[in-house]
């Protein structure tokens, strides 16, 4: 069986899921790799058969996407033809971590394409969602990257198909300390606005990973440092607690190391207010932005914060299993366009 595994580029949550899922293929079946989006600062470490521009998002730096630089950075010219060359004719089967260009292309090609990624879990009814409902970010959601079957990962097992998060090897092997400090990652904000507000909360030491760095400094009790996957997940390891945004995979690492999470969702970034609407209900503080209305909240937060029990099983190897064996079985999706259960009382 030759799959094809398609991952988004923008964000770094999937190529580090990435990494898990990649060896698990290689042992069952034939597979490729693609990789679509230009803003992510981690490497699969996997060969990349193809490698396209696709969509991507642009971050800014104070707190939101900047959709001014996204446009200017678009060509539909070449969006249309990445997908018209994208050779989704090839593989029996695409799995797709919400990458555009393939779905699309499966989409008009009529190739079997199924979803596993954290999106795919969104289009559930049953996750909690934010009393203001964004219909641009729902309709970004629903066609930015369409596949007929979704497998996907969340917070909790919130409806049939949705697995708790997958908690990549490295995190998982980890022996977490206390070293008192919080770890950071906001790429949204600007250094010199992460700075301006956390050294108002000097009881605390801040290890900053910005993607606006190079180098290594420190101003009083906030030390910057450039984004460095092994010496990120080291700070967060050693913490006593995190504080980053309200993306799925870095909230999901912190849950799972047994630290305190403060999360600040992204600006007109609908996926981030759905996560951070499933943490608040799981006890985990929302903070709505990085600002000066929010410096007392956050001491308060840090000083007194505790960490939410969690519990993520390694399913990783389980799910990629069941959903090539369905796939083998041709008869079963040739026939039926829905969703196929994993295992129903799982």
């Amino acid at each position: 069986m030759k799959v094809l595994y398609a991952v988004q580029g923008t964000g770094n949550g999937h190529p580090t899921r990435a990494r898990d899922v990649i060896p698990i293929l290689n042992s069952l079946v034939d597979c490729d790799v693609m990789i679509s989006g230009t803003q992510s600062d981690v490497d699969i470490h996997y060969p990349i058969k193809y490698q396209y521009k696709g969509l991507s998002f642009k971050f800014g730096n104070k707190g939101g996407i900047d959709y001014w630089a996204t446009f200017k950075g678009f060509c539909f010219r070449d969006l249309i033809r990445e997908i018209r060359n994208c050779p989704v004719k090839e593989y029996d089967l695409v799995i797709n971590d919400f990458e555009a260009i393939s779905a699309w292309a499966c989409k008009l090609k009529g190739i079997p394409c199924v979803s596993l990624s954290h999106q795919a879990a969104l289009h559930s009814d049953k996750i909690p969602r934010p009393p203001k409902h964004d219909r641009l970010g729902a309709f970004v959601l629903k066609y930015f990257a369409p596949c007929k079957e979704n497998y996907g990962f969340h917070f909790k097992k919130y409806d049939k198909n949705i697995f708790t998060p997958l908690v990549r090897k490295d995190i998982r092997q980890l022996v977490p300390t206390n070293n008192g400090h919080y770890t950071v990652y906001l790429p949204a904000y600007s250094s010199e606005n992460i700075i301006r507000i956390l050294t108002q909360v000097p009881k605390v030491k801040w290890n900053v990973f910005s993607k606006n760095e190079n180098k290594n400094y420190q101003v009083k009790n906030v030390n910057i440092h450039p984004i460095h996957s092994k010496k990120f997940i080291e700070s967060m390891a050693s913490g006593s607690g995190v504080l980053c945004g309200a993306g799925f995979e870095t909230p999901s690492e912190a849950l799972y190391l047994g630290k305190k999470l403060l999360v600040i969702p992204m600006k007109s970034q609908y996926e981030q207010h759905l996560n951070a609407e499933s943490l608040k209900e799981m006890g985990v503080p929302v903070l709505k932005a990085l600002d000066q209305s929010n410096v007392k909240r956050l001491r308060k937060l840090v000083c007194r914060g505790n960490s939410v029990k969690v519990s993520f099983p390694n399913e990783t190897k389980y799910i990629v299993e069941q959903i090539i064996s369905i796939y083998e079985k041709k008869g079963v999706y040739q026939s039926n366009n829905q969703p196929v259960e994993l295992i129903e009382s799982y």
